[in-house]
């Protein structure tokens, strides 16, 4: 397997899990742990084992029992582990317990995702974004959070700011904490800058589970996109856009996005405020789902809570069923097609059905435009001009020394052409829906 970070530098790591029956059942927790070992192998970490512990209240100074911990300490030092990763969070207390008993790294899923996204962030923006979400997860955490740096060579944990916080006084963490948000907000007023001239075309936003394909999809959709896309887990960080041309002759702005999971923190939402803002600004929605995953119907319901948690609230979202070609029981597919009866079922790496997703794109931008019709004197270039080029003219007739237009107008373009045909005295507009 494919990794980012260089084998020699990789670290041993053991997962820790808790599960409390009937309410998490350990087949859950299990599965759960499956994708903490997908995150830690991003990060750069080899899992050497997994350990679940059945508790019904955690221990509120070591999270798991204190047997429990005996025995991970036993486990850490014979096998020289280097990190024990918990897949739930850890308050700064248990964390420092943890890692004087175990002596070594101890960080829970949330520090964990933090490291992936310290890696994978490219763009100044996304650094700053990450940055900001560990200096707040860390504020809490400085007291004794470095005691154990003098003894390790970098790997999980380490990168980002934490390499250079480590002398710094709550004070001063709250003043780059101050200083990134403004710096993001002037991020944002700039985006929205540049933003204000593409209102007018149609804004389609990919959404889904980290890794179920968004990014392999719009390359598929755009082929110029050249959208990073691997098997891995937030291999997109950036929000890229790129035009979409559809066989109605209308351009569709279309528009990467991060991948959700679950337990995404609370931190990374709230700094990814502005990269998440193509997905509140989007006339619909592509939710992408990875229908090979087992969990793959969880996936979905953590996708929806998060769109409502950033406020998206509108229902103009298309379910995209991906990786169709993965899926080895045919009756499983059956079964979710009758299901999910609107939805689409698809293949972005070999391309099956894709033609049909440019379709339903196609009939939904279709629903936001209306007709209009005009008549003005033909020397009126310049209206006549604009209306050819920003509008989808379906009829034109000549009445003497006037030309009456019938044209097609997307509804974010309609107020602006309203305001331009009233300003430029036509002879006649209808300016009622169709």
């Amino acid at each position: 397997m494919n990794t980012i970070v260089p084998e020699n530098t990789r670290e041993k790591a053991v997962l820790i899990g808790i599960c409390s029956p009937p309410e998490i059942p350990r087949t859950l927790v299990e599965e759960y742990l499956s994708e903490l070992a997908f995150l830690a192998d991003t990060a750069g970490a080899d899992v050497v084992e997994s350990f679940i512990q059945e508790r019904k209240l955690r221990d509120p100074a070591l999270c798991i029992g204190k047997g429990k911990v005996d025995e991970l300490t036993l486990f850490v030092k014979d096998e020289v582990i280097d990190i024990v990763i918990f897949d739930d969070d850890l308050t700064p207390g248990q964390a420092r317990n943890l890692e004087r008993a175990l002596e070594c790294k101890v960080i829970d899923r949330t520090g964990l995702i933090l490291q992936i996204f310290a890696i994978r962030a490219q763009s100044s923006q996304a650094k700053m974004q990450v940055e900001l979400a560990q200096l707040e997860y860390m504020l809490p955490r400085l007291s004794g959070q470095w005691t154990h740096l003098s003894k390790q060579k970098g790997g999980i944990g380490s990168k980002g700011p934490g390499e250079t916080q480590i002398e710094t006084d709550r004070r001063l963490v709250r003043n780059r904490i101050s200083l990134l948000k403004k710096k993001l907000r002037e991020v944002l007023l700039q985006h929205d800058t540049q933003t204000r001239g593409r209102v007018t075309v149609p804004r389609v936003a990919l959404v889904g589970y980290t890794n179920a394909g968004k990014s392999t999809l719009m390359n598929t959709l755009c082929p110029e996109a050249d959208a990073f896309a691997e098997n891995r887990l937030f291999a997109t960080l950036d929000t890229k856009t790129r035009r979409l041309e559809l066989k109605i002759n209308k351009l569709v702005l279309l528009s990467d996005t991060v991948g959700f999971i679950r337990k995404l923190p609370h931190h990374l939402v709230e700094s990814f405020k502005s990269t998440l803002d193509e997905v509140l600004q989007a006339d619909f929605l592509l939710h992408v789902i990875d229908i090979s995953h087992p969990g793959f119907e969880e996936q979905m319901q953590v996708v929806r809570q998060t769109l409502k948690e950033i406020g998206v609230e509108h229902e103009n979202i298309i379910e995209v069923f991906n990786k169709i070609d993965l899926l080895e029981d045919h009756e499983m597919l059956r079964q979710a097609s009758l299901k999910y009866p609107d939805a689409l079922f698809i293949s972005a790496v070999r391309g099956i059905n894709i033609s049909a997703l440019k379709d339903i794109v196609s009939r939904h931008v279709a629903r936001d435009y209306q007709e209009r019709k005009l008549r003005t004197h033909v020397s009126n270039y310049k209206l006549i001009g604009y209306l050819y080029e920003h509008t989808e003219v379906t009829g034109k007739r000549y009445l003497d020394e006037d030309v009456e237009l019938t044209f097609r107008v997307h509804k974010n373009q309609l107020k602006h052409i309203d305001a331009l045909v009233q300003s430029s005295e036509p002879l006649e507009y209808d300016a009622a829906d169709s």
